[in-house]
């Protein structure tokens, strides 16, 4: 049976445990996390040098890091990743967006809301450009919504659960979502998705990683 490595708070962590759940795929979670050192311990080193969650481990023994290729490899052949190879490419699109456009505005500022630890790095200069710029991201995918009910064409895809995970908490960011009524309303779409858990849900088999 295949283990997902993660935190059951992390947004990105939450994205491999959705998709398998939509697939009805049995897994192990196994909660690691960097607030009690456990992904810096030598054990977990050895399984990703870079000490990060999630972390997927295959039946085979090999892993394989980083959120988004985690969906992309358990998305192959099935319906949450395109054939067509334009389409594909639409999925990757959104995935970078997502890295580089997306969670690091809109995940951060709700990670320095939510977490009293880093308040003292929400300074009002950085708060205002979090959310300057997330409001710009938001605005990207309300134009896409405009025009199609997913984010690539009209099914469901591994762009839709990436980008589904923070956008969810965007209003705990601080952002206000009556301003991007497509996007609220493709958030409704994906909780209604066959499969569909949320943020809290785990596998009745899990686990904790002790190092």
């Amino acid at each position: 049976m295949m283990r997902i490595y993660g935190m059951l708070d992390s947004g990105n962590c939450y994205k491999p445990r959705l998709l398998m759940a939509m697939l009805g795929r049995p897994f192990e979670h196994v909660e690691t996390s960097s607030r009690d050192g456990t992904t810096r311990t030598a054990a977990y080193l050895a399984k990703n040098a870079n000490g990060k969650v999630p972390l997927l481990e295959l039946e085979d023994g090999r892993f394989l890091a980083e959120s988004n290729a985690i969906l992309l490899y358990l998305g192959e052949g099935t319906r949450f990743v395109p054939s067509d190879p334009y389409q594909r490419a639409l999925v990757h699109q959104w995935l970078f967006f997502e890295q580089y456009s997306h969670e690091p505005l809109i995940a951060v500022r709700r990670s320095l809301i939510l977490y009293p630890e880093r308040a003292a790095q929400a300074t009002p200069e950085r708060m205002a450009a979090l959310l300057e710029g997330g409001n710009k991201a938001l605005g990207v995918m309300e134009t896409q919504l405009a025009r199609t009910p997913w984010l690539v064409d009209d099914s469901i895809s591994v762009a839709d659960i990436a980008l589904y995970v923070y956008t969810q908490d965007a209003n705990v960011a601080g952002y206000d979502m009556a301003k991007f009524p497509n996007v609220a309303a493709w958030l409704d779409r994906v909780r209604a998705a066959p499969g569909y858990v949320g943020m809290d849900w785990k596998p009745a088999q899990n686990t904790a990683f002790g190092g």
